[in-house]
């Protein structure tokens, strides 16, 4: 049944691929086995959208979905053998585009055959041969907090077919980069090696950081007075609180470097920088002895920030 993927995620069989992916990401955060723990039918429902959203959002692999050339856990069909010798034409009816008149000839090819004997049994081919094949790559895709993309970190991530992987997040991931994991795909036939596993990770929003690049940004209140002031301020980074000088006199929108406390050195790639926006802030509750202050201070000050700006 070709709709039973589009089902899964609660979307048509002609949603875009921003749809699929939507649903995708809101249905994953509601089930996800961390957030309901000992939930076996979460988990189970998990497995599932994963599943859904890795074939669907593969446009290839959609394709031959909907026409019904592999099913909903991307096997092909026998639906998707007969179309490709019996849609052939010709005076041989079976043969393939290939120019193979008999399906042995096909498996003589893609296979690579060994004599009997010592090691995994394999598969055989129409010759009795055994063959050797490499497992099927898989992809997945996988959501991890702000800090720990910047940062780095080692997660321990439920896969959609069950299995347990420990995978390393790099210091400095970005948005949508896929991580390859090596012979964690579909196992092989007749001893052949497994395939890899493709990971594509994205990145959680933070409530108080921004990246930019290699740049950090954040937003920092800061009081009237240590704006008129001056003042030394704790700021928070994405590898925890440092101290900062706010200079005497400054203003709302104004900018401060914090060097080197950005995305973290990798490789052969320097550390980014933080760059902190300064927010003045005044009392939530009016403060009758500044208010008392501003009014005789204004009685001898023409200051018009209006005209300033003008000017």
């Amino acid at each position: 049944m070709a709709d039973e993927l589009y089902e899964v995620l609660g979307v048509s069989k002609d949603a875009s691929s921003d749809d699929i992916k939507k649903a995708y990401r809101k249905l994953a955060k509601k089930y996800h086995p961390d957030l309901n723990p000992g939930d076996k039918a979460a988990e189970e429902t998990f497995k599932k959208l994963q599943a859904a959203n890795n074939l669907l959002s593969d446009p290839e692999k959609r394709k031959q979905y909907d026409a019904g050339a592999i099913d909903a856990e991307g096997n092909e069909t026998r639906q998707h053998y007969y179309r490709d010798y019996a849609g052939a034409g010709g005076e041989h009816p079976y043969q393939s585009s290939a120019g193979y008149e008999d399906i042995s000839d096909v498996f003589s090819d893609l296979f690579r055959a060994h004599a009997r004997g010592g090691g995994q049994a394999g598969a055989r081919g129409a010759d009795g041969a055994e063959f050797r094949m490499r497992g099927g790559d898989v992809r997945y895709s996988i959501e991890v907090p702000f800090l720990e993309a910047i940062n780095g970190a080692k997660k321990r991530v439920t896969m959609p077919n069950g299995k347990v992987l420990d995978l390393s997040i790099p210091a400095g991931l970005h948005e949508g980069q896929i991580l390859r994991l090596r012979g964690q795909g579909m196992p092989g036939h007749g001893g052949g090696p497994a395939g890899d596993a493709y990971v594509e990770v994205h990145v959680a929003a933070h409530p108080g950081f921004r990246r930019h690049g290699n740049n950090i940004h954040t937003d920092l209140p800061i009081g009237l007075h240590e704006a008129v002031l001056g003042a030394k301020v704790r700021v928070p980074t994405v590898t925890g609180a440092v101290t900062m000088s706010v200079p005497a006199g400054s203003n709302s929108g104004d900018t401060l470097r914090l060097r080197g406390k950005g995305v973290p050195a990798s490789g052969g790639r320097s550390a980014g920088d933080q760059v902190v926006t300064l927010r003045v802030q005044l009392p939530k509750e009016p403060d009758a002895e500044l208010k008392s202050f501003l009014e005789e201070w204004a009685k001898t000050h023409s200051y018009d920030p209006r005209t300033e700006k003008e000017g």
